[in-house]
């Protein structure tokens, strides 16, 4: 299994990032970042300079928000949809995009959805629950 460091999780996003504004070509995964980094112009400027983006901290007691995490779980979740693992998140997402608005709004509850199922493996020390993950992304969809 794939094991980036935090340091190529980052220089990933920010090389992504230059090449999509330099106009260079870009590979499926990075065009794929590229889309949600498009959706996330509050981002940019972080991107930008790469040096100072591999020596930030983001702790949640600072209210700062991780533009890495929050970017690889976009593609988390993407890559979940396009191999239906857990079964049935496809159709869950498609639901919950259709319920939401747009593919983004379901991105962020599933997000939710997702940290949840983490939170709770690591606080129990089981593995994570892909049923409960699934079923609370089916609960947002049908809030809606």
């Amino acid at each position: 299994m794939f094991q980036p460091s935090q340091h190529d999780v980052r220089a990933f996003f920010c090389g992504t990032w230059r090449k999509q504004r330099a106009g260079q070509p870009l590979t499926p995964l990075e065009a794929q970042a590229a889309f949600w980094i498009d959706e996330h112009p509050e981002y940019h400027g972080t991107l930008a300079d790469e040096p100072a983006a591999l020596q930030a901290v983001y702790r949640v007691e600072d209210g700062r928000e991780n533009p890495f995490l929050h970017l690889s779980m976009h593609l988390s979740i993407l890559e979940q949809v396009g191999i239906d693992q857990p079964t049935g998140i496809r159709a869950a997402v498609e639901h919950l995009a259709a319920t939401a608005g747009s593919l983004h709004a379901a991105h962020h509850q599933v997000m939710e959805c997702l940290g949840e199922m983490v939170w709770a493996s690591q606080r129990s020390g089981l593995p994570p629950d892909g049923e409960a993950y699934l079923d609370c992304v089916r609960r947002r969809a049908s809030r809606r």
